[in-house]
């Protein structure tokens, strides 16, 4: 494996499953986030173009960092090679997580 990593992240925003890939990941100074930063897209040297892959890149520049909600991260991946970013329709029907808290506060008034 090359001494840069590279992680492949698959998110869900808006109904749709987004992977794209990045050179850093790390648990952000926002609480709650992933921070993403170093997107990677393919440089691509011939004439073919991939539309969905040039709409994400569309959607993505400009950013030198982004801020992922933990509860939407699907997984993180370190991978040796980088594939095609894409958005892709989430399967699965009218069926959805349940949204949950990740951190619970405890109570204020000293009670059990």
């Amino acid at each position: 494996m090359s001494a840069r990593r590279l992680y492949k992240i698959s998110f869900v925003n808006q109904g749709k499953v987004y992977e794209v890939y990045a050179r850093s990941v790390a648990q952000g100074s926002l609480f709650g986030f992933i921070e993403v930063e170093k997107l990677v897209f393919g440089t691509r040297s011939t004439v073919v173009l991939d539309p969905a892959e040039e709409r994400i890149k569309a959607e993505f520049t400009g950013v030198r960092r982004t801020f992922i909600p933990m509860h939407a991260i699907l997984r993180i991946d370190e991978v040796e090679k980088e594939g095609v970013s894409k958005v892709s329709a989430a399967e699965g029907g009218n069926v959805a997580q349940f949204p949950m808290p990740i951190y619970t506060p405890g109570r204020h008034d000293g009670g059990e």
